[in-house]
C-alpha cells in the first residue's frame, strides 16, 4: 500500500489564447539523463533493458510528452468543476479541471490604458499521476487535494491574478530555455529553472514530496493561503504495514464515552504543528486530555459537548495524532504485542533509554510476555509517586504500539442435553432469539452516525429493565414476572439449565442476569456492560462467577481500538 499509494508525479496543465500549455511536472527528466541522450552509445541486442525497465515502472508518465500531456489534461470546459480521471496503459491521471471565470467588472475591454492586462487563461488542471492499480480510496482522496489546490489558485486568480503571473514567468522561462537549447550540445529541462524562480512550482513539488513521504501536506499558496491534506495511507500504519483507511472509519464510527484519547506527541509539539486560525475547542482538549480520562471527563474537564469531543478525537485520529484507547487504570490487563520489536539495540530501544534513564525497553517488554494486570507491579506499601513511571512508561508503549489491550467478554454456552447426539438443522440460534434486542453495539452513542445530536444521549441501552431495580423487594411478584419474561426468549432447555444453577435461587441474582443475558454473546466487554448498566467491576465478576456452568468468559482485544495497536487480518 506504500508504494502504490504514491504519485508518480504532478502536472499543472493551461488552456488559454495560446492554446493547451504544460506549464509543469515534477519529477521531470533533465537532458542528458533522459533516453534520447544516450542512443548513440553502442548497445547489445541481447542486452537486459534493466534501467529502461525500472524508470518505466517508477514514472510511468515519462514515455509521455509535454505536448502529449497537455492535449490529454487540458480538458473541455465543459468538463470544468467535475473530477477528472484518465487512465492510458498502467497510468492514472486525477484531477478537477477549473475554470477562470474572471468578473467582468474588474477589467474594461474599452479601456484604452496600456496597463490594462487582459486574462488569456481559460482554464488549469493539477493533475496527480498514480499507477493503474491504485487504491480506490487512493485516488479519491488525491482528486481531494487537487480539487482544494484548484479552489485556492481559482480564489487568488481572482483575487491578484496570482495563477496568470505565475504562468507567463514559467512560459516566458519555458522560451528562454528553448532558445538556449538551441545553442548548446543538448537539450535542456525547462523545470530545472522554473523550480527556484517560481513559488507555485515549489508548492507543487513540496505537495509531491509529502504525499511520498509522510502523507501530510501544508501549503501556503501565494504565501496566503493555506492547503492542508493528510493522506491516511502514509499515516496509519502498525509495524511498518498500513492500516486501511476504512478500518479507521469503522472505528471512529464505534467510539464510545467509555475510551480514552491517547496523543502520540507530545502536547509542546502538538500544538506548535497547529495552524494559528485552529479551533480553540481543539487546543483545548489537547491541554485537557489524559490517557487516564474518558471522553465524558474530557467533555467535562474541558467544558464542551460531548459529540464535539468526539469529533476532535475523530479528527486528531484522522491526521496520524492520537489514538483511541481504553482508560489506564491498575485493572487492564495488557500483553505484548506480536508486531513489536524486541530488537536489543532498535532505535526504540535507544529512545526509551533516554526518555527513561535506568531503564531498558527489552527488561519491561519482559514483564508483559503474558498477559499482566497493571494491578501486579503496584507495591501496597509504596507511595503514588512511584506508581507515575511505570504509567509513564505504560503511555509510551501504548503510543509506539508495543502493547495491545484485553479484555474480558462473557458467552452465554449451555451445556447439551445427553440425550443430544447431534444438533439439529432447523434449530434457531440463539442470537436470532433474543426476543427483538437489537443485537448491534448499543447505540447509546453513536459517532458519526446520520441521527441528530438529540439522539446522543447518556442513558443506557438497556434502562427499560433498568427500572426493575427501583421496585421494592427483589422478589416482589412484578420482578418475577419480569425476570420470567426476559427468559422467554431462550430455548426450554437453555432457561432449565439456567434455572438448575444454586445462583438461579436467589431472585436478585437470577433477575440481574436475565437482565444482562444480551450482552452474553462475546461481542460486549466486561468494560462497555459497567458503563451500560452502571455496574461495578466486582459485581460483575462475582455474577460470572456464580452462573460460570453456563458462562463461557474469554480475553481478547476490543475490535474498537484493536486496528490501532495490530494488524487485522
Amino acid at each position: 500500500m506504500g508504494e502504490s499509494s504514491s504519485p508518480i508525479s504532478v502536472i499543472l496543465v493551461s488552456s488559454g489564447s495560446r492554446g493547451n500549455k504544460l506549464l509543469f511536472r515534477f519529477p521531470f527528466q533533465r537532458g542528458p539523463e533522459s533516453p534520447a541522450a544516450q542512443t548513440g552509445k553502442p548497445r547489445s541486442r541481447y542486452a537486459v533493458n534493466s534501467i529502461g525497465d525500472i524508470v518505466e515502472d517508477q514514472d510511468g508518465d515519462s514515455r509521455f510528452s509535454d505536448v502529449i500531456l497537455a492535449t490529454i489534461l487540458a480538458t473541455k470546459s465543459e468538463m470544468c468543476g467535475k473530477k477528472f480521471e484518465l487512465k492510458i496503459d498502467n497510468v492514472r491521471f486525477v484531477g478537477h479541471p477549473t475554470l477562470l471565470q474572471h468578473a467582468s467588472g474588474q477589467i474594461s475591454k474599452t479601456d484604452p490604458s496600456p496597463k490594462r492586462e487582459v486574462p488569456t487563461m481559460i482554464l488549469f488542471n493539477v493533475v496527480f499521476a498514480l499507477r493503474a492499480t491504485a487504491d480506490p480510496s487512493v485516488i479519491s482522496c488525491l482528486h481531494n487535494l487537487s480539487r482544494r489546490i484548484a479552489i485556492v489558485l481559482q480564489h487568488e486568480e481572482r483575487r491578484c491574478q496570482y495563477l496568470t503571473r505565475e504562468a507567463k514567468l514559467i512560459l516566458a522561462i519555458q522560451d528562454e530555455v528553448s532558445a538556449m537549447s538551441e545553442t548548446t550540445d543538448g537539450p535542456q529541462s525547462p523545470f530545472l529553472h522554473i523550480l527556484p524562480k517560481c513559488k507555485l512550482a515549489r508548492d507543487l513539488k513540496e505537495a509531491y514530496d509529502s504525499l511520498c513521504t509522510t502523507g501530510v501536506v501544508r501549503l501556503h499558496i501565494n504565501r496566503w493561503l493555506e492547503v492542508s491534506f493528510c493522506l491516511p495511507h502514509k499515516i496509519h500504519n502498525v509495524a511498518s504495514r498500513f492500516i486501511p483507511p476504512e478500518a479507521i472509519e469503522r472505528s471512529l464510527k464505534a467510539i464510545r464515552p467509555y475510551h480514552s484519547l491517547l496523543l502520540l506527541r507530545d502536547e509542546k509539539s502538538l500544538l506548535a504543528e497547529l495552524p494559528l486560525d485552529c479551533s480553540p475547542a481543539l487546543v483545548r482538549v489537547i491541554r485537557t486530555t489524559s490517557a487516564v480520562k474518558n471522553l465524558q471527563q474530557l467533555a467535562q474537564d474541558a467544558d464542551l459537548a460531548l459529540l464535539q469531543v468526539f469529533q476532535l478525537a475523530a479528527h486528531l485520529v484522522y491526521w496520524g495524532k492520537a489514538i483511541i484507547i481504553y482508560p489506564l487504570c491498575e485493572n487492564n490487563v495488557y500483553m505484548l504485542s506480536p508486531n513489536a520489536s524486541v530488537c536489543l539495540y532498535s532505535p526504540l530501544a535507544d529512545d526509551f533509554s533516554c526518555q527513561f534513564p535506568g531503564h531498558d525497553l527489552p527488561s519491561i517488554l519482559s514483564k508483559f510476555s503474558l498477559p499482566v494486570s497493571l494491578a501486579e507491579f503496584k507495591n501496597p506499601l509504596a507511595p503514588p509517586v512511584q506508581e507515575t513511571p511505570l504509567i509513564q512508561m505504560v503511555v509510551w508503549m501504548l503510543q509506539h504500539r508495543l502493547l495491545i489491550q484485553l479484555h474480558t467478554y462473557a458467552c452465554l454456552m449451555v451445556p447439551p442435553k445427553e440425550e443430544d447426539v447431534r444438533p439439529k438443522a432447523e434449530e434457531v440460534p440463539f442470537t436470532a432469539r433474543l426476543g427483538g434486542r437489537s443485537l448491534s453495539t448499543p447505540n447509546a452513542l453513536s459517532f458519526g452516525s446520520p441521527t441528530s445530536s438529540d439522539d446522543l444521549t447518556l442513558t443506557s441501552p438497556s434502562m427499560e429493565n433498568s427500572s426493575a431495580e427501583l421496585l421494592p423487594g427483589g422478589d416482589s411478584p412484578v420482578n418475577k414476572r419480569m425476570t420470567e419474561n426476559m427468559l422467554t426468549s431462550l430455548s426450554e432447555h437453555e432457561r432449565e439449565a439456567i434455572l438448575s444453577v444454586s445462583a438461579a435461587h436467589n431472585p436478585e441474582d437470577l433477575r440481574v442476569f436475565a437482565r444482562l443475558l444480551h450482552y452474553f454473546r462475546g461481542h460486549h466487554h466486561l468494560e462497555e456492560i459497567m458503563y451500560n448498566e452502571n455496574m461495578r467491576r466486582s459485581h460483575l465478576l462475582m455474577l460470572f462467577d456464580k452462573f460460570r456452568s453456563v458462562l463461557v468468559v474469554t480475553n481478547h482485544e476490543d475490535p474498537v481500538i484493536s486496528v490501532f495497536q495490530s494488524l487485522q487480518k
